[in-house]
């Protein structure tokens, strides 16, 4: 069965007047409900722009904001926040300092367009407290709490009027790691208990993609790309979201006839580049054949120059006494190895092992590629906007 839309954002384009670029620029993107979007991004790209245009606290200059299928910006119209059905959990959390924890939540449910009696409010304010977890504090202000308890106090707030949308802005990133990555996995499930839809703004990508049904990733006021957390990590649309999203060495490399040739190896070409061509990597001492499986190049357009995409835990390390790479650093993690390796040119790239790969620094090591998806980005220079993946196959 098919999920119905709980938003449409159509076309949404912001601009503020002390900027000479645009903040928002022609986004357009289907949230379905129930599901958790994640708007990841650096700072400046746009992402808490387009929550609060989302909220009604910005206006846009143009397109169409609907939720719940009605047109609540846009089309000469202005739907203002309060109308919106929508719950808003910030950054710094927003508590009144001198209220507790049940008077904060019930705050929302008191000043909702006078729909709800004191009865009503004591219930629905009791039952977002235990949907966090902070049954039992409800005497305490928000100065007596932690700052993962004074979050769950934002986020029961938001959620006590049960509103159609939820929309959190970077709401963990003022919480020590331990908290955050607890807290994350405990929003999520909540949200889904519910049956709430959320977007959710970070600029944190393993909180992005762990939390989220959808990823939308921004760049100066564009979306990049919109996908599943999948789909965004094992085919990144453009270099920038490669690069942002995956943990991935990139290789320049050019192409000489058939080959794509790189300081550290050569990727081979067979059939003249053409979309059902097959490649063979010599980064992998087991010479798996590649196939492109992802992009069609036009017979004329083959660039000569681009950027081969290699995942750090996709990098197979050999130690050999004339391979050209060697290893600068290693760094334990717990569960793996991450190791620092530096070609002749002086260039990084790092690889990920597991414990059973333990290598000196200092030792040289031949490079090989797993059994994975390799990509070439065209440069800049060159016309081709979209990646070529090279899929390696037994």
């Amino acid at each position: 069965m098919k999920q119905s839309a709980i938003l449409h954002l159509e076309n949404i384009t912001k601009h503020y007047e002390q900027s000479s670029s645009l903040a928002v620029n022609n986004v357009t993107l289907t949230l379905r409900q129930g599901d958790l979007l994640g708007l990841l991004g650096p700072s400046g790209c746009g992402k808490t722009t387009l929550l609060r245009i989302i909220a009604g606290f910005e206006h846009p200059q143009s397109g169409t904001v609907e939720l719940a299928g009605r047109v609540v910006a846009g089309a000469g119209y202005w739907m203002p926040p309060e109308q919106r059905d929508t719950g808003m959990v910030f950054q710094d959390y927003a508590l009144f300092p001198h209220l507790n924890v049940a008077e904060n939540v019930a705050f929302g449910l008191k000043n909702r367009r006078g729909r709800s009696s004191g009865v009503s409010v004591k219930k629905s304010t009791a039952e977002a407290i235990a949907l966090v977890g902070l049954s039992g504090l409800e005497k305490r202000y928000p100065h007596e709490l932690s700052g993962g308890q004074q979050q769950r106090v934002a986020l029961a707030r938001a959620l006590a009027p049960r509103p159609s949308l939820i929309l959190l802005d970077e709401p963990l990133s003022n919480l020590d790691v331990q908290v955050r990555l607890r807290l994350r996995q405990e929003i999520r499930a909540i949200l889904k208990e519910i049956g709430t839809s959320a977007i959710f703004v970070t600029h944190d990508r393993e909180e992005a993609l762990s939390i989220s049904d959808q990823v939308g990733v921004m760049r100066g006021g564009t979306l990049e790309q919109l996908g599943t957390p999948e789909e965004i990590y094992t085919h990144p649309a453009s270099r920038f979201v490669a690069e942002f999203v995956t943990q991935a060495n990139f290789l320049p490399a050019h192409r000489r006839g058939e080959l794509w040739e790189t300081e550290v190896g050569a990727f081979e070409v067979f059939g003249g580049g053409m979309g059902n061509g097959e490649i063979k990597s010599n980064l992998n001492t087991q010479s798996y054949p590649t196939v492109i499986s992802s992009f069609q190049f036009q017979k004329d357009a083959i660039p000569d120059r681009g950027e081969l995409m290699v995942r750090e835990e996709n990098v197979i390390l050999k130690p050999d006494d004339e391979a050209p790479v060697v290893i600068r650093d290693r760094h334990f993690l717990g569960r793996e190895y991450r190791y620092c390796l530096l070609t002749p040119s002086g260039k990084e790239l790092h690889a990920r092992t597991t414990l059973s790969t333990q290598l000196a620094v200092g030792t040289r090591v031949k490079l090989s590629v797993a059994n994975s998806a390799v990509q070439i980005f065209p440069t800049v220079s060159t016309t081709i906007s979209q990646p070529t993946s090279l899929k390696i196959v037994r």
